[in-house]
């Protein structure tokens, strides 16, 4: 089963435009989005511009549906999540999507694909922007030097005080896989697992308060899950300039290849495999 990856598209349309092409000219049976996927922040429900008024309707739903009437049989599953740039106030316009059959929306869910299980989950652990839609305590309630806690943060949408307080992701990890075998499961997050060549971020050097500032702001709850839980594959975004830093898009935790699409280059990083032999994972620039 070939499968497509990409994820912080940030609602540039050049980007989507050769993510479409891609599906069109490979015509892969799967297409994941892992989340940072509309016009950064509060934009995402702001007019784009003068010919697209809203990024999902006039934009996305259209390109999609383009795409499945040009390709009929051969039009992929597409699944997708939002990622901590994408204001949660959109979620209404993504099932929108979902209710005419161009997406299914995976965040805090488990889709069975064949012999495979698909889990999503948006939330990463907190970050020095304002937006807190998609941000949760990781595994405890400590925020790394120079990051906003998510009791401080703004939201597009009500949030419970007590949730933002005590809901962590270990939390949310630990109920959606619960007892499942995660032999053949597969993973669409949009943070990246803790100090692996998938969350190093720009941050050599600098100081907070005279406190060194951790270069890795990945989450340790999700590097936990893999260690302990072995999946097969799992994908991630966010950290756009990890992998030209590090030098490489993937990584190994016990047998579970770990790959990034995040990129802080122009072109659209799409990661393309084949279900039945992950290891063979390729990246390419369009």
């Amino acid at each position: 089963m070939n499968c497509f990856f990409a994820s912080d598209l940030h609602g540039y349309i050049d980007r989507y435009e050769k993510l479409f092409k891609a599906i069109s000219d490979e015509k892969p049976a799967l297409v994941l989005l892992g989340g940072d996927l509309l016009p950064s922040g509060f934009l995402s429900h702001k007019p784009l511009n003068e010919g697209h008024q809203d990024f999902i309707q006039d934009y996305l739903i259209p390109g999609f549906s383009g795409l499945r009437n040009s390709l009929g049989f051969h039009y992929p599953q597409v699944l997708l999540i939002l990622g901590n740039d994408d204001g949660k106030v959109v979620e209404p316009k993504i099932f929108d999507g979902v209710k005419i059959g161009l997406w299914d929306y995976i965040h805090n869910r488990k889709l069975e694909i064949g012999e495979y299980s698909v889990y999503g989950y948006a939330f990463v652990p907190p970050t020095p922007f304002r937006l807190k839609d998609w941000e949760r305590y990781d595994i405890s309630r400590y925020v790394d030097p120079g990051c906003i806690s998510p009791e401080e943060g703004i939201f597009t949408v009500p949030v419970s005080h007590l949730d933002l307080k005590y809901e962590t992701i270990k939390k949310d990890l630990d109920l959606l896989i619960n007892k499942d075998d995660l032999e053949n499961a597969i993973f669409l997050f949009h943070s990246p697992p803790y100090m692996t060549n998938l969350d190093y971020a720009a941050l050599d050097g600098v100081m907070i308060d005279n406190v060194p500032v951790d270069a890795h702001v990945g989450s340790i709850a999700i590097k936990k899950m893999i260690e302990q839980k072995q999946p097969l594959f799992t994908m991630h975004g966010h950290v756009h300039e990890s992998a030209r830093i590090t030098g490489s898009w993937k990584d190994k935790i016990g047998r579970t290849l770990c790959v990034t699409a995040a990129h802080d280059g122009k072109e659209l990083a799409l990661i393309k495999f084949d279900l039945n032999n992950t290891e063979e994972a390729v990246r390419v620039l369009l």
